[in-house]
């Protein structure tokens, strides 16, 4: 499926990591993972290019990025052709696995899911750096969609210097207008299928031949409420952040849900976004999860707070989006060489 079949090919390396970091998750997901590595043509170890690191989207792994892809390229296809264009310099990509029991995660440390970004931070790009000699301080960026783009701006929140350049692409933001509006079809189909329990949701969820729509929908609510508001004393460590009878949301525990909101966190993260040499967001302008109005109120938050990125609306929804690699990856490389 390679746009251009001219342009010299690159290879995927794959390493793998027993991670301390995801051991004894309360999840019980394995702790060793897969670890995929583009290199572009003419790799020679310890030339030290810059690495990209790739976060994809909610019920993706790193795996899904390299391999073939139906009616469009994968990511080394894809990035063959934009370096042997002549359009990005060369650089690695990493492609670390981080799929969950409850379909992924968002990058952050949980008491539920694991500790993902101590993961990253101190396995994933460590390993990498020693194995292949790319990357080090200052050459080091990292890239997503949706949970992956959210992953990539929070990361560029909390650990500007680690990483030197940042993509989100339809990141989640926003909490309240991207998770909240399906809050009462979640608990609708909490009670009416589960009698309200979220363990007999997953045994349910675990064993169905085929999950349907609303299953994923409570899925995805659920995994965030692991991500964000973790309560290692419930099942799973999974507890709603409201009264599931009425829906009325407990400002403590929304309290916890909204530390994490990047829209939220903008304020507080000045100097680690100050340590960034580019920063990268953008949003279909109808993003079906209405993620448009958080990369809005981002956008206008960080022109006040004088924060250098650059930001764009193109007129697409939220899926199979890929194509806009092709504006963001140049520009991270750029940046990186």
């Amino acid at each position: 499926m390679r746009k251009s079949r001219t342009v010299p090919q690159g290879e995927v390396r794959r390493l793998e990591i027993d991670s301390k970091a995801l051991a004894s998750n309360l999840l019980g997901d394995p702790a060793r993972r897969d670890l995929f590595v583009y290199l572009p043509p003419g790799f020679k170890a310890g030339e030290r290019l810059p690495l990209l690191v790739d976060l994809v989207g909610f019920t993706g792994s790193g795996q899904a990025h390299v391999n073939w892809k139906n009616f469009g390229e994968n990511a080394p296809e894809r990035l063959d052709r934009l370096i042997g264009e002549g359009k990005m310099a060369p650089v690695a990509v990493a492609f670390p696995d981080c799929f969950s029991r409850l379909g992924g995660n968002q990058y952050i440390n949980s008491a539920s899911i694991g500790r993902y970004e101590d993961y990253l931070l101190g396995e994933v790009v460590p390993l990498v750096e020693k194995v292949l000699g790319v990357g080090g301080e200052g050459r080091r960026g990292v890239f997503g969609k949706s949970s992956g783009g959210y992953g990539a701006i929070v990361h560029a929140m909390r650990h500007g210097g680690f990483w030197s350049a940042a993509a989100c692409h339809s990141g989640d933001m926003a909490f309240e207008l991207c998770y909240l509006v399906d809050l009462p079809k979640v608990l609708t189909e909490l009670a009416l299928k589960h009698g309200g329990s979220i363990e007999r949701f997953i045994r349910h969820f675990e064993t169905a031949p085929k999950p349907g729509e609303k299953d994923m929908l409570v899925l995805n609510f659920i995994a965030m409420a692991a991500s964000y508001d973790p309560d290692p004393s419930q099942f799973l460590g999974i507890r709603l952040p409201c009264d599931p009878e009425t829906a009325e949301i407990m400002p403590e525990r929304w309290a916890n849900w909204r530390a994490h909101d990047p829209v939220n966190m903008a304020e507080k993260s000045v100097a680690s976004l100050r340590k960034l040499k580019a920063l990268y967001i953008d949003c279909g302008d109808h993003d079906q999860f209405n993620l448009l109005f958080g990369a809005r109120q981002l956008n206008r938050t960080l022109k006040r707070l004088g924060i250098d990125h650059r930001y764009e609306e193109f007129p697409d929804d939220h899926s199979s989006v890929d194509y806009r690699m092709d504006e963001s990856l140049p520009f991270l490389a750029r940046a990186l060489s």
